[in-house]
């Protein structure tokens, strides 16, 4: 069983009032390097500070009563929109992450009232975690992607894009386990069969690209990144998000790390918005000429701001940034 179009509109109502229907504005410098007018739709305003709001409060909305408590995997931000959707409930949320989250989204959690539990060196070791916690508590498991109501809610977010703006000829998308690449593509050529779905992800560490490229769900090595909200595995057992991504994407590309760090510098610079690095691989792609006979208008999604400031702060200033064993050379914006 497939997510459809109806189960999108249903989730739209469903997080009607609570997970913002957030503003698409236009990017004024990247129009000038694109050639087309360029629009960013800005999920880092939801409540929770990241677009994983809808389709956690979505699919925790969604449980039957009796349900005592969720839990999920998370590299941060959905485990911030179970949280936040938990106490909504009333309900008891345990968000298994691994040691490759930064504690600001740990603490963000926790602020939240979740229990966290820190498990291994990847999103499989937390995924371990949380099913253990399903087979012997009894808790109810909020998959980050692989879910027709967090794909649902997610799809919401491609509604919203082309309700706005039903010329968009282009979406750049981040792209992690798919759930809200594969949301909102299933959203968008349900109303535009013609728009151009494109799918982007850091270079090192892609599941979901090198899972395309096998044709099945692989493993990779998760490694730390600027865009550490794009990392973990899509899971080998993964039943809607592959399939959705893999039949609705017309294109997944990657980016590197500098041209992460770059695109995080223009973000702030020039339209002065704080973002994670996630939320700037479709400017980084542009950029870099990643993307051929790219048709306007274009818009990409700002997925949330929960990022470390202090790291954030080296990058704004043009230093070097150390992610494990990789080094990232500074370069201060404009030079």
């Amino acid at each position: 069983m497939q997510p459809t179009l109806a189960d999108i509109l249903d989730a739209r109502n469903t997080i009607a009032g609570v997970a913002d229907n957030t503003p698409l504005v236009p990017s004024l410098h990247m129009q000038a390097q694109c050639g087309h007018e360029f629009l960013l739709k800005l999920e880092n305003m939801q409540p929770i500070g990241a677009f994983k709001l809808r389709g956690a409060l979505n699919a925790v909305m969604k449980l039957p009563d009796g349900v005592t408590g969720v839990t999920c995997c998370s590299t941060g931000n959905h485990g911030r929109g179970v949280a936040y959707a938990a106490r909504r409930r009333g309900l008891r949320a345990v968000i298994c992450m691994s040691s490759l989250v930064p504690q600001p989204k740990i603490d963000g959690i926790r602020a939240l009232g979740a229990e966290v539990r820190i498990v291994g060196s990847s999103q499989d070791d937390a995924l371990a975690e949380s099913r253990r916690l399903v087979a012997e508590e009894g808790l109810v498991e909020i998959s980050p992607f692989d879910d027709i109501a967090v794909i649902a809610g997610q799809g919401t977010i491609g509604l919203e894009i082309l309700s706005a703006r039903p010329d968009v000829a282009t979406i750049l998308v981040p792209l992690s386990g798919g759930g809200l690449a594969g949301g909102i593509a299933l959203a968008a050529k349900a109303v535009n069969p013609a728009i151009r779905m494109i799918g982007i992800s850091m270079d090192r560490g892609a599941a979901m690209y090198q899972s395309i490229r096998a044709g099945q769900p692989v493993e990779v090595e998760e490694v730390p990144s600027l865009a550490d909200s794009l990392g973990g595995g899509i899971g080998m057992d993964n039943r809607l998000s592959f399939a959705l991504c893999r039949d609705l994407l017309d294109d997944v590309l990657l980016v590197s790390e500098e041209e992460i760090y770059h695109a995080m510098q223009i973000l702030y610079y020039e339209d002065r918005i704080v973002a994670e690095g996630a939320c700037v691989v479709g400017l980084a792609a542009m950029l870099a000429g990643r993307i051929p006979h790219l048709e306007g208008p274009v818009a990409t999604i700002v997925t949330g701001r929960n990022l470390d400031m202090a790291v954030f702060t080296r990058i704004i200033n043009g230093q070097d940034i150390t992610l494990g064993d990789y080094r990232i050379e500074g370069r201060p914006y404009g030079s």
